[in-house]
């Protein structure tokens, strides 16, 4: 029986802002083809957290291993190169270019060729951009400038972009931000599917509990910086202190009710 390997292991982070506790002492593992969610009320630490994990920020203490490497500490392009890749609740793309040229920049990159990027990007990795729209839905819109594109089909090009580097670890904050309902489901169902189909852990942020219940594996709860509650959507649910501290009595009958599963 084989055992899936640890992706992302973080073990006691914390860090501070003027005596301010953002993140207190957090550990907690990701292993390959896992889905987890990271979720708290506003001011919880999620950000801060995700900041560390991508080399944004320095933690104060605690070591993050990714990929079986120590990177504590290491600038984004370094944790980047490993294989991990992110997107961000705001996205960031080039709207004079078409869809395609975005997705080869970010291949351009990993290539790391360093040849002029605007004159040679249209030339650079045509069918594996290709192959990576058409992955995401994309591949009819790969002649349109993105600045044309409605938001919902931005958020699948930055997934898209975000796979660009064969990573084995997608951070995704926030990744429903600003999207209809229905494309909320349908980018994380998509997500889901590719990770799964690949064996990529996905650890996300977000604030939708339609989207964390229905698709995440696992669940963190954070609050004031600390992981108060780990576990399963169910055991998360039933949390009492996640009951009282974030979620509320509300939300957890919802989940409960769209699953039709008793308490």
């Amino acid at each position: 029986m084989s055992i899936t390997p640890t992706l992302l292991s973080v073990d006691n982070l914390s860090k501070s802002y003027g005596g301010v506790h953002a993140v207190r002492g957090v550990s907690f593992a990701l292993r390959a083809g896992e889905i987890l969610a990271l979720i708290g009320p506003n001011g919880a630490g999620k950000s801060t957290c995700f900041d560390m994990l991508n080399g944004q920020n320095i933690p104060d203490s605690g070591r993050i291993n990714l990929l079986g490497e120590d990177t504590t500490g290491k600038k984004p392009r370094a944790i980047w190169r490993l294989g991990v890749g992110r997107t961000f609740q705001i996205t960031a793309t080039f709207p004079t270019m078409t869809v395609r040229e975005n997705v080869q920049v970010a291949l351009v990159s990993y290539d790391r060729q360093l040849f002029n990027l605007w004159a040679s990007t249209p030339k650079f990795a045509q069918a594996e951009a290709n192959r990576l729209l058409e992955l995401v839905g994309m591949s009819g819109f790969s002649e349109r400038p993105c600045g044309e594109l409605a938001y919902g089909d931005l958020k699948r090009l930055e997934l898209a972009i975000a796979l660009a580097n064969q990573p084995k670890l997608l951070l995704m904050d926030e990744p429903t931000a600003g999207m209809a309902p229905r494309e909320r489901i349908e980018l994380m169902r998509l997500t889901a599917q590719i990770a799964r189909d690949q064996s990529i852990g996905v650890l996300f942020t977000e604030h939708d509990m339609d989207v964390v219940f229905e698709h995440a594996d696992r669940i963190l709860v954070l609050n004031r910086g600390s992981l108060i509650a780990e576990g399963s959507p169910e055991e998360v649910r039933r949390n009492p202190q996640v009951r009282a501290i974030y979620l509320g009595e509300g939300l957890v009958y919802d989940a409960r009710h769209r699953e039709g599963a008793g308490v």
